[in-house]
């Protein structure tokens, strides 16, 4: 592709007679595969060439996530296969069953991640050339790991449907082998010796499996592997609220196209599944469960403080969706195996998964108040709400009359605390918004409370640190006192072992050194920031 800045090298030779007459035997025979009976897929299966490339992953337990749920957990460790993804079993299965005329000029896929990696190192084992269509807004450190494992990247489109639109037309013009994703029976059965590994590790009878949903092709081989084996195992699959491509499909009877698709979890965002694996999810899967954001995030945290692993978004839907199941069904001594499908997490989405992690488990409100403009308000605010955990607090003074706050709340006992909480608030006078399921308050709203105040006209803006610790927050309000109005206040708890809060203090300039020699009696790290430039910006 000329001027593209790719590692793709140009033009290939035209595609020969005999190459054609194999790309003709290729497509009767995936045609043949898609009416196979269901149950020629245990041969496929059991014949997978999938262990030159993959490993049989462990099936261990989650002893904090079981004893917490009353239930016995299994995690299937997909994440931990030498790409950090179930991907390379298919990708290795369809290209390892390729004869040397197929593969002469190598092979072809579209992906922004995990496929990308499998079909990166499937085709450097086999020794023949990939080339990987990934669209432009890839994160680099995917792109740097397909080259490192010998693809060729060529960068085009700024989704992956155009990506995939791309690498079906450099299919025809470079006589290149297209690796589909998710659509093709040999995938399938790559990923299906999942399922076998399962049924040959556990040493307990298993009730449920719960398996991600993007495609289609995870579910649709471990499925129809374990089903026709051991019907009375329930095979569960979970896919994101704004991506249940499959749960929808199955809804409608038929494949559906989705307008839109989340990308939070975007190992699975598809807009479309197989034709192949809709057939088989139809036949084989018992149920399908959704999970939002925060429910995943949760997961995330979850698998973490059982494993000390960081799974992606996608590899925490299974947890996700076992939580939900028991909690809906009310099930309890049961065991759940749950596939923990990848672990190709950018760095840079840790923040925003530990954020959404607390309230997606109950964890933590998000919520709104309105205060009284006067002395002493703003602290019986906070005595009302208690010594629970705060883990945000933002403030700014409005007018003389009435102010907002935006707070983060830890809660112990879930969903009927924060029922009462925001009683008891409403009790004592402060009329309260719990934003807790606000989409646009998690995302954008707790980042913004603040601005500029004109009627403030004495501000004095400081910066606090003290040590975390429950109830820490109003301890440093009584520490502060009452003789003075506080104009501004922010906090957030990092997970640190000191707080750290931001306060504009309104002093008259007769009090000034009443206010600093009451600082110094505090024995709190204290920094004046009111020459700071952001202040002057942004708040003053």
């Amino acid at each position: 592709m000329k001027g593209s800045g790719t590692d793709y090298h140009g033009k290939h030779a035209a595609v020969s007679l005999r190459r054609a007459a194999l790309c003709a035997i290729t497509a009767l025979s995936l045609a043949y595969h898609n009416r196979m009976d269901p149950k020629d897929y245990l041969e496929l299966i059991r014949n997978a060439k999938v262990y030159d490339v993959a490993d049989r992953s462990r099936l261990e337990t989650a002893e904090n996530l079981s004893a917490r749920l009353d239930n016995w957990i299994l995690m299937k460790r997909e994440d931990l296969q030498p790409v950090f993804s179930f991907k390379l079993r298919g990708a290795y299965n369809k290209i390892a069953g390729l004869d040397a005329a197929e593969v002469a000029n190598g092979v072809i896929c579209s992906s922004a991640g995990n496929h990308a990696q499998g079909v990166a190192l499937a085709a450097k084992r086999r020794g023949v050339r990939a080339v990987i269509v990934m669209p432009v807004t890839t994160p680099s450190i995917k792109i740097e790991a397909v080259r490192a494992l010998g693809g060729e990247v060529v960068l085009h489109g700024d989704a992956y449907d155009d990506a995939y639109a791309h690498a079906r037309e450099l299919e025809k013009q470079e006589d290149l082998v297209f690796i589909h994703p998710f659509d093709d029976p040999d995938v399938i059965a790559g990923q299906g010796t999942i399922g076998a590994e399962i049924l040959e590790q556990a040493d307990t009878e298993i009730d449920a499996i719960f398996v991600p949903i993007g495609g289609g092709g995870l579910i649709g081989g471990i499925a129809t592997y374990v089903k026709q084996l051991r019907p009375d195992i329930r095979i569960v699959g979970v896919e994101p609220e704004d991506s249940a491509a499959m749960l929808r499909s199955i809804e409608a009877g038929h494949p559906v196209t989705l307008e839109h698709v989340g990308i939070f979890a975007d190992g699975v965002a598809v807009r479309r599944v197989g034709d192949e694996t809709f057939r088989l999810c139809q036949e084989f899967v018992d149920e399908i469960i959704t999970v939002d954001t925060d429910q995943v995030c949760a997961a995330i945290r979850d698998i973490f403080e059982d494993t000390r692993s960081i799974v992606e978004p996608a590899g925490g839907l299974a947890v996700a969706g076992a939580k939900k199941y028991i909690a809906e069904h009310e099930v309890s001594g049961q065991t759940l195996v749950t596939i923990s499908c990848g672990a190709n997490v950018n760095f840079d989405r840790l923040r925003h998964i530990a954020e959404r992690a607390a309230v997606g488990e109950q964890t933590e409100m998000l919520l709104a108040a309105e205060i009284p403009e006067k002395p002493g308000s703003f602290r019986r605010f906070c005595e009302t709400i208690g010594r629970r955990g705060i883990t945000e607090f933002n403030y700014r003074f409005a007018d003389a009359r009435k102010a907002h706050i935006f707070a983060g709340v830890q809660l112990s006992g879930g969903l009927q605390e924060r029922l009462e909480l925001l009683e008891q608030l409403r009790q004592a006078g402060f009329p309260v918004e719990d934003l807790s399921d606000n989409e646009m308050a998690k995302l954008h709203v707790r980042h913004m409370v603040g601005g500029s105040s004109p009627a403030v006209a004495n501000e004095r803006l400081f910066r606090f640190e003290f040590p975390e610790r429950p109830g820490a927050l109003l301890d440093f309000l009584d520490a502060i006192g009452t003789d003075w109005n506080i104009t501004l206040f922010h906090y957030r708890n990092h997970g640190s072992d000191y707080g750290r809060v931001l306060a504009g203090i309104d002093v008259p300039e007769d009090e000034t050194d009443e206010l600093e020699a009451h600082l110094q009696e505090l024995g709190y790290p204290h920094w004046e920031e009111s020459d700071n430039p952001a202040y002057a910006i942004f708040l003053s």
